[in-house]
């Protein structure tokens, strides 16, 4: 590769001594237009991605830099951008303001070598000579060719395996005093995968060479993929290092380790420290090792949250067992209300002994439709079964890993069983993922430690949480759910459509988000027991969640000029989100002007929600939107209630573009 083969930073992204602003979200929204400027990408769609990724947590990284970054749809091809900003701008890092910035733009689901050259750039951001030479440097050209010089270098991304092993001088000299070399193995990952992953991997691996008397193997699970460490060296190491702000891949490989857990950003900042910490661990008995049940590979479960708030993590989970549950759900509510359009509501009181006495070769009354209709009534009961165990299980999944799925599926299944429905089941979920966890964190023989994740973890959990809910929580949680039930039987007039304005702005309010899935969770839960006021509620949720992008499809038609091209090329693809209820189609719009988007959605949801309960409008599928027509009851006021809150969420976002002063649009920055 030559020193200008990349393509990923031209002269025209880089500008020097430039003032772009006050603060950091003036700089990420420039540098965004200094992208779309060459072409790669829409300005407001990578602004909005990089403001949202800043919101995850500060990208002031210490020494006077600034890494902005995102995986965006926005972006075209992955782009470096670079600005040296006069004057410096606070980044929220902890040693002041950041003079250089670079963003990082990376197209949403890219996994090509331009990710691996951003990596390496990262990598070498954690090196005192080459801020230098950008400090120095006086034209832009100097600054791609000192890019492309560091991305073209292999070493500056430390490789799976690869080692930064002691400089020869300080191993010489520790072992002339008769200090033992370690081995430490570091881990590190962001949700990115590209800035702090490569530069906290770097920075451990520089401090290691400067420590001496240690060698530090390092791991970076970056997007670009990984390559997991060989199963004798990770044996073989004395100590753990993981740097991670997200699941740890693989976490099971170094259970039972001495360590250190740490947000991956005090690996940039502090890896020394890190080491320090890592090596006091070997020898202290009561030092920290390292738990068992990783998340495997899709890093949704324990690892690397060490520096996450009990309440954060809480969150995290629940919304981590709603996500995983909604499958489940769709698939169980989809295939039984088509149970119900070939064999009729009394398919499901039916369908045992149609199966029991029938079969394609002898087919019952009402021919092979009543057949086929019986067979979804059974599958789909049996997913809906699995409704319960499966929020409970994945609850635990996310709080303990692995360990946590055996004793959370266990202990929905006996929330089932004592009735204490989907309310047992968040709090089994949530007891097995905490007691899963604290028996991982105990200190056991490293022999022992191989059981512990397979066999120990998940039969002293689901043992202790079967005892707790037979013994002390199940009657509890039983008579609460039974007053919930009675609540919501009871509900007319008044009382249902002050309802069901409620679960209509909570379906608006975040698009998705946790409150949003805990009026869906709310809705799906009560589906399954078939009472005329579960099936009301879910009308009004499914109502409410298909307004948003409806009703932004509906203003970008009628009122283009109010929305950017990206906007306007979202809003065609909102009529179909919208339509089949994926309330997410409104997020690009939410993400740039949330002041007047949410609000006007909110209002729409509310409407339609209060119009739902109002009509007495019943749902009998859980997903679908307009594509399960059969499911509503009657049909005329499910859509009269969706298309009254589409316009009034049109008209409502309308006016307050048009009637508010609008920020100014992001425009080009010369280079």
């Amino acid at each position: 590769m030559t020193a200008t083969s990349s393509g990923i930073i031209t002269p025209a992204l880089v500008q020097l001594d430039i003032d772009l602003g006050a603060t950091k979200q003036d700089v990420i929204r420039e540098m965004a237009a200094l992208v779309a400027a060459s072409g790669r990408a829409d300005a407001e769609g990578l602004a909005a991605d990089a403001l949202a990724r800043e919101e995850q947590g500060a990208t002031g990284m210490g020494n006077g830099i600034a890494i902005p970054h995102c995986r965006s749809a926005a972006v075209k091809q992955a782009t470096l951008a670079f600005v040296r900003l006069k004057p410096a701008v606070d980044f929220d890092s902890a040693d002041g303001p950041a003079d250089l910035a670079f963003m990082i733009a990376a197209p949403d689901g890219a996994h090509d070598d331009h990710l691996v050259l951003l990596a390496r750039l990262a990598g070498k951001l954690v090196h005192a000579d080459f801020l230098a030479a950008l400090r120095e440097a006086t034209e832009p050209e100097q600054v791609v060719a000192l890019v492309e010089d560091a991305v073209k270098d292999s070493d500056a991304e430390p490789a799976a395996g690869a080692s930064a092993d002691a400089a020869p001088e300080h191993a010489a000299a520790h072992a002339a005093e008769g200090g033992p070399i370690r081995t430490i193995i570091a881990v590190t990952a962001c949700p990115t995968g590209i800035a702090h992953t490569f530069m906290a991997a770097d920075a451990i691996a520089q401090a290691g060479k400067e420590r001496g008397g240690v060698e530090v193997i390092v791991e970076p699970q970056g997007s670009s993929g990984y390559k997991p460490l060989p199963a004798a060296q990770i044996e073989a190491a004395d100590a753990v290092i993981l740097a991670t702000d997200v699941g740890v891949r693989g976490r099971d490989r170094f259970a039972g380790k001495p360590g250190v857990e740490s947000g991956v950003k005090r690996g940039v900042n502090d890896p020394a420290g890190l080491i320090e910490d890592a090596l006091a661990a070997i020898d202290d008995p009561k030092g920290h090792r390292i738990g068992g049940g990783g998340s495997g590979e899709d890093g949704d479960g324990s690892g690397g949250e060490g520096n996450l708030s009990i309440g954060k993590r809480v969150q995290q989970a629940l919304m981590t067992g709603v996500s995983y549950m909604i499958p489940f759900v769709a698939a169980g509510g989809l295939l039984t209300a088509l149970a119900f359009l070939l064999g009729g509501y009394e398919i499901t009181n039916e369908f045992e002994d149609i199966l029991a006495n029938s079969s394609l070769a002898s087919l019952p009354d009402g021919g092979l439709l009543v057949y086929l209709g019986a067979v979804f009534a059974a599958v789909g009961g049996l997913a809906l079964s699995f409704l319960v165990p499966a929020l409970s299980a994945y609850i635990a999944y996310s709080l303990a890993g692995r360990p946590g799925i055996a004793p959370g599926f266990i202990g929905g299944a006996v929330a089932v069983a004592v009735d204490a429905g989907f309310l047992g089941g968040l709090v089994t979920g949530l007891l097995a993922g905490a007691i899963a966890g604290w028996i991982a964190s105990w200190k056991t023989p490293r022999w022992l430690a191989g059981l512990m994740p397979v066999v120990i973890i998940p039969l002293l959990t689901t043992a202790v949480v079967g005892l707790l809910m037979y013994l002390l929580l199940g009657a509890p949680l039983a008579w609460l759910m039974q007053v919930l039930t009675d609540f919501l039987n009871g509900l007319t007039g008044g009382s249902a459509v002050l309802l069901g304005v409620i679960l209509g702005l909570m379906m608006c309010v975040d698009l998705g988000g946790p409150v949003n899935k805990a009026a869906y969770l709310f809705a799906t839960a009560g589906l399954s027991a078939g009472t005329e006021s579960s099936m009301m509620i879910m009308a009004a949720v499914m109502g409410g969640g298909m307004v948003p992008p409806l009703a932004l499809a509906l203003a970008t038609a009628v009122r283009g000029r109010l929305f950017t091209p990206q906007e306007r090329e979202n809003g065609r693809a909102a009529w179909l989100l919208g339509a089949a209820f994926i309330s997410e189609g409104a997020i690009p719009f939410a993400a740039t002007d949330p002041l007047r988007v949410i609000p006007s959605m909110m209002l729409g949801g509310a409407v339609t929600g209060g119009m739902m309960m109002a009509f007495e409008t019943t749902l009998r599928a859980p997903h679908g939107g307009f594509f399960v027509f059969f499911a509503m009851d009657p049909i005329w006021a499910f859509a009269l209630s969706v298309v009254v809150g589409m316009i009034v969420a049109a008209i409502a976002v309308i006016l307050l573009k048009q009637f508010t002063r609008k920020a100014d649009a992001v425009q080009p920055v010369a280079a």
